[in-house]
């Protein structure tokens, strides 16, 4: 049984990963459950589809912070980390696909003087 970590946005994810039969279970409840939107669902299950461990693994997951894509996307990463743990074969197909990249794209900081980050305030000429 591995623990393993990912993050997306402001969202982490904690990843624990055991034989079974490919039940997913996302802060206790069920991936149906926790995900209302099909998206997010086939986020989360594209490494599993990817290298065919559809029913080989139950995965209990733990998530926090951000929205529900980022969250997806913090656990598709973790999952992918734990595949590589379980089976290091697994790794090429994997990354191939983009699924061990950390997208590090965060939301940018307001900066001062301006409305947002990169918004300034309306211009008066008189």
């Amino acid at each position: 049984m591995s623990v393993i970590s990912g993050r997306r946005k402001e969202a982490t994810a904690v990843v624990r990963l055991k034989k079974g039969s490919g039940v997913i279970t996302v802060n206790k409840k069920s991936l149906d459950d926790y995900f209302g939107r099909d998206v997010a669902k086939m986020i989360v299950r594209q490494p599993l589809v990817l290298t065919k461990q559809d029913n080989a693994y139950d995965f209990d997951i733990k998530v926090e912070g951000g929205g529900s894509f980022g969250q997806a996307g913090a656990i598709r990463l973790a999952i992918s980390k734990a595949l590589i743990a379980e089976t290091p074969d697994l790794r090429a197909e994997l990354k191939k696909a983009g699924y061990l990249t950390r997208d590090s794209r965060v939301k940018e900081r307001k900066k001062v003087g301006l409305k947002k980050a990169r918004k300034s305030p309306q211009f008066s000429k008189r």
